[in-house]
């Protein structure tokens, strides 16, 4: 049993942190755990709170220097946005990852499609039988496994199915039931939900967040992503989608589509990925408008989308929901984003 600190500051999903701290008091600890929550909950951020409580044990300066391996400090995003004008090979010579403390490594998606690589799964497997440096623990952060190709991901069984003693292997992603059932049913699973309305707003205040509400609304729950919106990018990128679906339900012409989406097919640094968010949600508004009920997410569209969910069926919904799904999975395979939006248009055009 030993005293635990440095989970004070993280906000929302207090059953989790309540039994992630039992854990480091009583010392029976999991060997592999897995986050699962939507984007910018606090995964990430909770996991190297975990590290930090253990690693601290024998090393008073383990939770800042844990803290320098954030992806969100702009240096490691610089390092990320270098590395994926890298070629391949370059990359795959070279795997990433972050290691401020010694007995702390982060593993995380990179390159143009952002994804863990099966090298860097190669890289946990070998150094996890280092051992620790500075105690008893070396904990690994696998960020996002999610983002793993099925290779990558087979490559990290021999690591899940026979751990060194020393290993806490931690992983974050979005689902968990878009892992191989392989790994779930070698992890602890703990789901993180969405902060309610009261701490996105304490959490604001606590920040100092400039158009706090607005922030709070685009994306509802997730202090992460809310704090890192670029208002001005996100609003533009939402312009192209929203002329994608006015175009997908016939309510706007597909030369105004073609038009509208010249921005993102003539930039090589605009992907897809980078529009997800905004398509989902608008989905979910033209979902609250088409029942009638409901606060929406943008409400500054509000004219645009409710001409849209006036023109389009409940079953036209679910399909534009579920060929959002395809559209996720086939830029992950570096489609081409002209024929794969153009693909969506038609489509639900002509259902």
């Amino acid at each position: 049993m030993f005293e635990t600190s440095g989970f004070e500051g993280f906000w929302g999903n207090a059953a989790v942190v309540a039994a992630l701290r039992q854990m480091c008091e009583s010392g029976r600890i999991p060997q592999t755990i897995l986050l699962a929550g939507p984007e910018g909950v606090g995964k990430a951020t909770l996991a190297r709170k975990f590290a930090a409580n253990l690693l601290s044990r024998s090393d008073p300066h383990a939770e800042a220097l844990i803290e320098q391996d954030d992806l969100s400090r702009d240096a490691n995003r610089a390092i990320l946005a270098e590395r994926e004008k890298w070629p391949s090979e370059k990359r795959a010579e070279d795997p990433l990852l972050f290691a401020s403390h010694p007995d702390f490594v982060t593993f995380c998606p990179e390159g143009p499609l952002r994804q863990l690589s099966i090298q860097q799964m190669r890289l946990v497997k070998n150094r996890s039988q280092l051992r620790p440096l500075k105690g008893e623990w070396r904990v690994f952060l696998i960020d996002q496994i999610d983002r793993a190709s099925a290779q990558s991901a087979d490559s990290l069984l021999k690591t899940l199915e026979e751990p060194p003693p020393h290993l806490i292997l931690l992983m974050t992603a979005q689902n968990a039931f878009d892992l191989p059932q392989t790994i779930r049913s070698r992890s602890v699973i703990f789901h993180l939900s969405p902060l309610t309305p009261e701490e996105m707003e304490a959490f604001g205040k606590k920040a100092g967040w400039k158009d706090a509400t607005r922030r709070a609304s685009l994306a509802p729950g997730c202090p992460g992503l809310a704090g890192t919106l670029d208002l001005a990018v996100y609003e533009k990128r939402r312009g192209v989608m929203l002329a994608m679906l006015e175009a997908a339900s016939a309510q706007g012409g597909f030369a105004t589509w073609v038009k509208a989406s010249e921005s993102l097919l003539a930039s090589k640094s605009e992907k897809l990925d980078f529009y997800l968010q905004p398509l989902y949600a608008l989905l979910e508004d033209l979902l609250v408008l088409h029942a009638g009920a409901g606060r929406i997410r943008n409400e500054d569209v509000r004219p645009a989308l409710e001409k849209v969910a006036r023109q389009v069926s409940f079953e036209w919904l679910l399909e534009a929901v579920g060929k959002a799904d395809e559209v996720v999975s086939l830029q992950r395979r570096n489609v081409q984003k002209g024929p794969t939006l153009d693909s969506y248009v038609v489509g639900l055009r002509g259902y």
